[in-house]
């Protein structure tokens, strides 16, 4: 167990990252230990294709109900709405959203939503980033070899590393904290490989 100069343990929270969704949604699981964090779970659950709408709320508010019983998470990271030119998806996504946020308050957990350009620049330094350039740092990041192969859950887990960042206020631009990209570097080498 690591020590602070102090000689306590640093505090730990667990972290839940969802990328909500109605078809599938990622999730990631992120144990915090001071201003470390260890991955200990990521995944994606999908959804029947032919499933009423309500059904797959109904799927969404239980698979993240189950994922708080299972990890007793502390917090709860969601990805914001994207605002598209699809109308009808965006009602859906936002339901799914709002279903999983219900799950966690039930729960009495803390939810934290973050933009995905925020959570980009978070990771990478670019709001702009691909999915690949995200998931590469991620990586690099967590100290991991490999990351699920699904997309859903990698962004999952994008999410939660964003909030380790932006509630630590390390080197990320969280509420003003921090200098970008380059800050995140100096100050923290041993996250490099």
């Amino acid at each position: 167990m690591q020590r602070t100069t102090n000689g306590t343990a640093p505090k730990e929270r667990v972290i839940l990252g969802i990328d909500p969704g109605t078809s599938v949604m990622g999730y990631g699981i992120l144990l915090e230990q001071g201003m470390r964090c260890t991955l200990l779970e990521a995944g994606a659950i999908r959804f029947p294709r032919g499933d009423d709408h309500t059904l797959k709320l109904r799927a969404i508010f239980a698979s993240t109900t189950e994922l708080i019983r299972k990890h007793h998470p502390d917090e709860l990271a969601i990805e914001a709405q994207f605002f598209g030119k699809n109308v009808q998806s965006m009602l859906k996504l936002g339901r799914a959203q709002g279903v999983a946020i219900a799950a966690a308050l039930q729960r009495e957990l803390a939810v934290v939503e973050y933009a995905p350009k925020r959570i980009k620049q978070s990771i990478t330094g670019n709001g702009n980033a691909t999915k690949e350039q995200v998931a590469g740092m991620l990586l690099s990041i967590l100290g991991v070899k490999e990351l699920p192969d699904s997309t859903d859950a990698t962004d999952a887990v994008a999410v939660a590393v964003c909030h380790h960042f932006a509630a630590s206020g390390r080197g990320m631009p969280a509420g003003g904290r921090g200098k970008g990209w380059a800050s995140f570097v100096r100050n923290n080498p041993d996250r490099l490989r």
